[in-house]
């Protein structure tokens, strides 16, 4: 009986997240669409300079510092009867959609001699499209620790999700290469293929997100007061950045998102202008497989290493053979698009156990902080993390910008220089490869592990049981 009750639970378990993993796939789609397009269409395609482009992605990534943890304090705060955070997620849900098309259309025509107009443009559209998407996904993120609220639920959960990510990156890393014939000719021609692509993207955008807010999992009665104890925005901030295990966090993030970055960013050009790659399917395919194997990894490798050693080992490791797996991007060339494709499947194993892990981790802390405020503050917790994690990309453009300065590249040309070369190759593997090693530093540091993680559990179960023998 009690074996039956068992799959029961967790069928149940699997039919929640797949409901809530449908915003998944908006989500990815949005953001990795945006990663891996938008810095090579506006670079290659647009033809602004290095330059400009840095600036913006910089006054971008300032500006979400403050638009982050604002949007997950608003959350925090309100109360609906459709609850805190699926109000949020359904009004951004058709501007997101909208915007993710807007980045691809540029108001003059392309070339250097309209490099003000199109600069602004390009700096106003990616501002818009992060408050959307950070008003949405923060909200869908903010979801998962109070409605999987168990470390088996959310290991489940996270399985289940890896299935809908697939089809999250499908979209953005495969379905453009069926409307571009290639990411970086600066041509109309181009333009038009990029716009088509913005239009098929805008519409998956709104269907996927409107099929979430509509059957994902409601916010839990227990937590619905929750929003009474929220604090003032700057209290929120400072106690997030004072919970020691948030701080050890901070650096692990930053420099993760550095490479999650910094990576999808540069593939475009870096198969181009090294590996000579000029089929746009074959290049998709580099970070399709990427993903894919993140997908396989995640399910036969990293869950039954994160149930056996626990999320800060596990992540140590995953970290350790990301950079292993970094390494053959400073030596990879032209005609070796089979090899390339091997070395990128093999990226995946380290940026897996990263995406497997990270939301584990902060439910650890968010769970923590209840336990010592007897309050709930998810949306808070990753409004303050994303503040951090901007962090990370503005090194991504203080990194891309420097070194395309410092080989004469300053504006797109191709075929490219050895200097070119060389720097792509170092952005690939070196930087990263710095980050990874100081965010294996800042985990082995973190503290909620074993015995302390253990009694916050337990202290956790006894909360929830009290909140509900008083609803």
């Amino acid at each position: 009986m009690s074996e039956k009750k068992e799959v029961k639970k967790e069928d149940d378990i699997i039919r929640r997240a797949a409901k809530y993993s449908t915003g998944q796939i908006a989500d990815q789609a949005a953001y990795q669409s945006f990663t891996f397009l938008v810095f090579t269409f506006y670079f290659a395609v647009v033809q602004l300079h290095i330059i400009l482009i840095s600036i913006g992605f910089i006054i971008w990534a300032l500006w979400n510092s403050f638009n982050d943890p604002m949007l997950g304090y608003l959350s925090d705060r309100t109360h609906t009867r459709f609850g805190r955070r699926i109000p949020y997620i359904t009004v951004a849900l058709v501007p997101l959609g909208i915007v993710s098309f807007l980045l691809f259309t540029p108001p003059l025509p392309i070339g250097i001699a309209n490099q003000v107009g199109n600069f602004i443009y390009f700096l106003i559209t990616i501002i818009l499209f992060e408050f959307f998407y950070t008003m949405y996904a923060l909200n869908t993120t903010s979801l998962f620790p109070e409605t999987f609220i168990s470390k088996n639920e959310r290991i489940t959960a996270n399985n289940v999700r890896q299935v809908f990510l697939i089809v999250g990156l499908i979209v953005a890393f495969i379905l453009p290469s069926l409307f571009i014939d290639d990411y970086s000719d600066p041509s109309t021609k181009t333009l038009r293929e990029y716009q088509l692509f913005g239009i098929e993207l805008a519409i998956i955008i709104i269907i996927f997100a409107s099929f979430f807010v509509l059957f994902t999992p409601r916010e839990k009665p227990e937590f619905s007061d929750d929003y009474k104890k929220a604090l003032g925005f700057f209290s929120t901030i400072k106690t997030c950045v004072k919970n020691k295990s948030f701080a050890w966090f901070i650096p692990v993030i930053i420099a993760n998102w550095f490479v999650y970055g910094i990576l999808p960013t540069l593939v475009p050009i870096y198969a181009k202008a090294v590996l000579h790659m000029e089929d746009t399917f074959m290049i998709s395919i580099l970070l399709g497989f990427t993903f894919i194997a993140s997908a396989i990894f995640i399910t036969v490798l990293w869950k039954p290493v994160v149930q056996k050693l626990g999320n800060r080992k596990a992540w140590i490791i995953s970290m350790t053979s990301w950079i292993f797996t970094l390494l053959p991007l400073m030596f990879l060339g032209p005609n070796m698009e089979i090899l390339a494709m091997i070395v990128f499947f093999f990226i995946g194993l380290g940026l897996s156990g990263s995406l497997y892990i990270t939301d584990l981790v902060i439910a650890d802390i968010i769970d923590e902080d209840e336990v010592n405020t007897g309050t709930r503050r998810e949306a808070g917790y990753y409004g303050v993390n994303a503040f951090f994690l901007r962090l990370g990309i503005i090194v991504v453009f203080l990194s891309i910008g420097p070194v395309f300065i410092i080989a004469d590249w300053p504006v797109f040309t191709y075929p490219v220089s050895y200097a070119v070369e060389l720097g792509l190759r170092i952005l690939m593997f070196g930087y990263p490869s710095v980050a990874l090693l100081i965010a294996i530093f800042a985990i082995y540091k973190f503290p909620l592990h074993g015995e302390r993680l253990r009694k916050v559990k337990e202290d956790l179960q006894k909360i929830h049981e009290e909140k509900k023998t008083r609803i």
